[in-house]
């Protein structure tokens, strides 16, 4: 409350955050009450005197050299040291050292000291000022700002070490570590021997030793030397795990667990299906949710942060896309006008920490550069520990059950051939990913989050158990303040980057094409500012409709699949089992392949939902005559209609 922010092209002041609504009021006496979600999605919104986050691009932490990382990840940790008094920043354990207590010394005396401890391990030309110096840099721009420029400028053919010595210097110091007896010519020795077995006897010239024993001062880790005992780190009980939420986004624990209903890939094959889940832990929120197969590789974490920090109605088609997805299915939970405006009230939010299983979450170099800029904290949690993660993950358990039931009963209601057993288990195959990942989003928002939990009630009303979105708007006017989202551009600048070739038909991910007119001037050229000349690309590796490319304006414009009109369309339905038959009947063992009328997953003889023929005797015997199944989406002939369509598409 207080603040002063900017909406619809004026300047209010917020006067209250009630039931999730915040109240303003204008300098002219105008009032105004606003659904909060709306508010932090509309264009032009901004909380004046607090500058949007920005996001460090991946290509900028990539290129900076392997020394100059390991130094600013070194620098981290004594940064932190000096700011709070623990080298892994506030909320880490332990305590602090007495001469970087916070409470005893000023930060001049801590800066001091940390320029006098670095000068007796080894570092040259730090002094007070240096240590200040790169603390400012952190305030200003994260951990790109402890970061040599000098490592960033043209590499020189001479004064640089070559990286593949950095490397081995960088092996033999992780092989060696927690060693009493290890000097620092046996760390030389064996980086030596590491060099010439990985590359060859004399491939690489190695510097002087006098240079190599200044190279392992440096790559070595202050905390620890070379021939001191490896430390070993502590965290909180695993009883108790971490401490309990208390306002909306404060902790954000990512989960996955496995369905009951299984769905067709992309190469008609039925695969096992999971799904990741980044849960609020003071309100149940389900903040983000994919669906991926069970085998694949872990999701990234960065894919999570931006589906739960970029509002929905922030990112650009959001609602052409919506509506087509809403249309490919005719049993719905909500019409489309109700589901649009579900979607604007959704819960989306910045975590301020994200407790995550680093066994089911990948987490890469360019993430946590992320979210050192964003202020987002990490905290791994092993899936042995207990606590509050593990209430996390039975609650995603629950989750991925109830939904497996309304799926499986959705998939009977639209002709699947064998029902559910007391499980709730489908025993086929129905869906593809694509519309099973649309069948979760709407009964998210409808379900779930209006379905109340035990786990949400509040102490003094035991018996009044709350649903999520209740307790996100109790909690919001409780605390006073709202998490404020990304903006729409953030959304592609989270996702996983790979580098691509444009060509003269567009770029080629994955078997698909994406193409767009602002490619045309660059169409089988090579992007100048890469080694390459492949382009930077963003892609979401669970939604294929469209990638984004980063042009020389410096910005990531998207790029549409050009057969992106086949996914989730009510008409493609039948063309979609139709083409899971033919594989199934080529992919099959002689005397084992799937009669026709057979589709993924779908038993031989009977309709196929959308397709309008099947195979029923003639009258009297004699051949099979093919008749109308009843009015469909295809009409009479809708399987002919259907191929007959898809050529003109």
């Amino acid at each position: 409350m207080g603040a002063q922010v900017t909406f619809e092209d004026r300047t209010w002041q917020v006067t209250g955050v009630v039931d999730g609504r915040v109240y303003l009021a204008a300098e002219d006496g105008a009032t105004g009450c606003v659904l909060a979600a709306r508010l932090v999605a509309a264009d032009g919104f901004e909380v004046l005197g607090q500058g949007a986050p920005q996001i460090p691009a991946a290509a900028a932490w990539a290129d900076v050299p392997l020394p100059a990382r390991e130094r600013a990840m070194a620098w981290l940790r004594h940064i932190r040291e000096v700011e709070t008094g623990l080298p892994g920043g506030p909320g880490s354990g332990g305590v602090p050292r007495p001469e970087y207590n916070p409470h005893a010394f000023t930060l001049a005396e801590r800066e001091h000291a940390k320029a006098k401890e670095l000068a007796g391990l080894g570092w040259t030309k730090v002094s007070r000022p240096t240590v200040q110096r790169m603390r400012l840099a952190y305030q200003r721009q994260g951990l790109l700002g402890l970061v040599d420029k000098r490592s960033l400028r043209a590499s020189s053919p001479t004064g640089r070490t070559d990286e593949r010595v950095v490397a081995a210097v960088l092996e033999a110091l992780r092989i060696r570590r927690g060693r009493r007896a290890t000097t620092v010519k046996q760390v030389i020795d064996l980086a030596e021997q590491i060099v010439a077995q990985t590359h060859g006897k004399g491939r690489v010239t190695l510097p002087a030793r006098s240079s190599l024993y200044r190279l392992v001062r440096m790559l070595a880790d202050p905390a620890e030397p070379v021939g001191s005992p490896a430390r070993t780190a502590t965290g909180p009980d695993g009883a108790g795990g971490g401490p309990p939420a208390l306002r909306p986004a404060e902790r954000v624990h990512v989960a996955t667990a496995r369905l009951g209903i299984e769905a067709v890939g992309e190469d008609g094959r039925v695969v096992a299906v999971s799904v990741t889940c980044a849960l609020d832990g003071a309100t149940g929120c389900v903040l983000a949710a994919v669906l991926h197969p069970q085998q694949a590789a872990p999701v990234e974490l960065s894919v999570l942060l931006a589906e739960m920090a970029v509002p929905r109605t922030a990112r650009p088609g959001w609602r052409e896309m919506l509506q087509a997805a809403h249309e490919g299915l005719p049993e719905r939970l909500m019409p489309l006008d109700a589901r649009l405006e579900a979607i604007v009230a959704r819960p989306a939010a910045l975590p301020q920490t994200l407790v995550f299983d680093p066994a089911a979450a990948a987490v890469t170099p360019w993430f946590l550069t992320v979210c050192e800029s964003l202020g987002v904290s990490l905290e791994a949690v092993p899936a042995r520990r207990c606590g509050l993660h593990s209430v996390a993950g039975d609650t995603v358990k629950t989750l991925a059950a109830v939904f497996t039931r309304h799926a499986a009963d959705l998939a009977t209601a639209l002709g699947a051939v064998h029902p559910p057993d007391s499980a709730g288990r489908q025993a086929e195959a129905f869906f593809g990913l694509p519309h099973l990942h649309d069948v979760l989003d709407e009964w998210i928002t409808a379900r779930w989050h209006t379905r109340p939990q035990q786990a949400l009630r509040q102490p003094l009303l035991p018996k009044a158990a709350l649903s999520p979105q209740e307790m996100w708007r109790v909690l919001l006017g409780v605390t006073g303040s709202l998490p404020v989202p990304l903006s729409g551009q953030d959304f592609a600048e989270l996702l996983p980057v790979q580098h691509h070739a444009v060509t003269e038909s567009g770029i080629r991910l994955g078997r698909r094409r994406y193409d767009h007119q602002c490619l045309d001037e660059h169409r089988g050229r090579a992007r100048p500012t890469t080694d390459d000349g492949r382009w930077e690309v963003h892609h979401h590796p669970y939604d294929v409709r469209h990638i984004y490319i980063r042009l020389p304006d410096g910005r990531l414009h998207e790029i549409p699949w050009t057969d992106r009109a086949y996914a989730l369309r009510p008409f493609d339905d039948a063309v979609w089992r139709r083409t899971g038959q033919i594989l199934a009947d080529r992919n099959g063992p002689p005397g084992q392949r799937a009669p026709a009328g057979e589709g993924p997953g779908q038993k031989a003889g009977v309709p196929v939902p959308g397709q309008g023929v099947v195979d029923k005797p003639a009258p009297g015997g004699g051949a099979v005559a093919p008749v109308p199944d009843g009015p469909g989406p295809a009409g009479a002939f809708g399987v002919w209609d259907a191929w007959a369509e898809a050529e003109q598409w």
